[in-house]
């Protein structure tokens, strides 16, 4: 059997010491999520499934903001992609799905005034939201009764209160 080093299956950390589980970008190019809840060991997505458009942006950029296409729109398909588990496909379809444009993910960015910094932040904002999409559900509240201590203060203040009101009402009386 060959060994994992050969396989291409386990790759070096930063550190320089090998690790079979964390998932590494084949290019720059790749969408890495970095790991986080749901997320054990990272995320990423290849280049191929990506699609990036870019068109002119408004707002600042002098005289190039009329010539360059500095606006980036990112695509991606989560459920034709290969980087997810169909566990992880359904758990982004259920909430990705205020993102979907006709069943894609679609992201711009057009805040900077250079396409590189723009595709860079569609790319973030991508991992952003598939970090938030495959993060496990909160667990659900457990519902508790109030202490018996808690209900007898309550009463008890609820009783002062009370008492400090009905001693502003006018005196009733005996007058006479």
């Amino acid at each position: 059997m060959p060994s994992l080093r050969a396989s291409g299956r386990c790759t070096r950390d930063l550190t320089g010491s090998w690790d079979t589980e964390r998932v590494q970008p084949r290019n720059d190019l790749d969408l890495v999520v970095p790991p986080g809840p749901g997320l054990r060991h990272g995320l990423v997505v290849p280049t191929a499934e990506l699609e990036e458009r870019f068109t002119r942006a408004g707002g600042p950029g002098g005289q190039g903001v009329n010539t360059t296409d500095s606006r980036v729109e990112l695509w991606w398909d989560p459920s034709t992609s290969t980087a997810l588990t169909s566990a992880q496909q359904q758990r982004a379809a259920a909430a990705l799905t205020p993102h979907l444009v006709g069943g894609r993910v679609r992201v711009v960015a057009a805040e900077h005034r250079s396409q590189r910094r723009n595709r860079k932040a569609a790319r973030e904002r991508l991992a952003g939201l598939l970090r938030e999409a495959l993060a496990p559900p909160a667990p659900a509240r457990r519902a508790t009764r109030p202490t018996r201590g808690s209900q007898r203060r309550r009463l008890d203040a609820k009783r002062r209160r009370s008492q400090l009101k009905s001693g502003r009402a006018r005196p009733t009386g005996d007058a006479g």
